[in-house]
């Protein structure tokens, strides 16, 4: 927000279709998700590819403490980034 972006935090441990309905209610450009345990980041591309399914030009960031630039390709998000400050330049690459 510090940015001017308007950030919409939907909370920990949040249902992929509730994500995937936010995003098409707010007409959301871009969706972050974060994983800060493995059993979560293995949630991620079934967020993504439902993500995709129903908005197809939505662009997709991930971070968190067990995920990494590899991780983020091998599931097709459209970028990484390893803290707040470098998701907000990432952002700005992204619109």
């Amino acid at each position: 927000e510090n940015y001017g972006y308007n950030v919409h935090d939907l909370g920990k441990d949040v249902d992929e279709n509730i994500i995937v309905e936010k995003a098409i209610e707010l007409n959301a450009d871009i969706v972050g998700l974060s994983a800060l345990m493995t059993t979560t980041m293995t949630e991620m591309p079934k967020v993504i590819e439902h993500l995709r399914r129903k908005k197809p030009d939505i662009k997709i960031i991930i971070g968190g403490a067990v995920v990494n630039e590899e991780y983020s390709k091998e599931i097709k998000a459209d970028g990484y980034s390893e803290d707040a400050y470098n998701a907000v330049k990432l952002v700005e690459k992204l619109t």
